[in-house]
């Protein structure tokens, strides 16, 4: 195989009022607004643009594990555990639903969160390396 895959360009996620979806990323997770219809939002978060379908009730982007807890299905970085514990605090004065700050036994610390819909999202307090030396200057 001589092509690769570069990187992830777009994630969809499923949300039932697109208008009110798309202001609440915008408002409360700082997302740029690209477009927006009746069916769906674009929006550029994290260097990716997401795009923001509307769905039937019920539906998100979580899926189960083997153990039956709902998981999410996407994590972003932040550059640092101070950076971690700031984004925590702020999204929980901002009245985003937020978990705990956990130690899951590996390198740097965690929480999840969750939109309007329920889609869960993961917060990591580590770069990856390939990126900071990319992207970090």
């Amino acid at each position: 195989m001589t092509e690769k895959l570069w990187r992830v360009g777009t994630t969809y996620i499923p949300v039932i009022d697109v208008k009110a979806s798309a202001d609440w990323y915008v408002s409360k997770l700082g997302a740029e607004m690209n477009y927006h219809d009746q069916d769906k939002a674009i929006i550029n978060l994290a260097d990716q643009s997401l795009f923001l379908v509307k769905a039937k009730e019920g539906q998100t982007s979580n899926f189960i594990d083997v153990k039956g807890q709902v998981r999410f299905s996407l994590t972003f970085e932040v550059d640092g555990q101070s950076a971690l514990e700031k984004m925590h605090h702020d999204f929980t004065n901002k009245g985003i639903k937020v978990g705990e700050i956990e130690n899951r036994g590996h390198v740097g610390r965690n929480f999840v969160f969750e939109d309007l819909d329920g889609n869960k999202f993961d917060v990591w307090s580590e770069l990856s390396p390939t990126f900071r030396k990319k992207q970090v200057k």
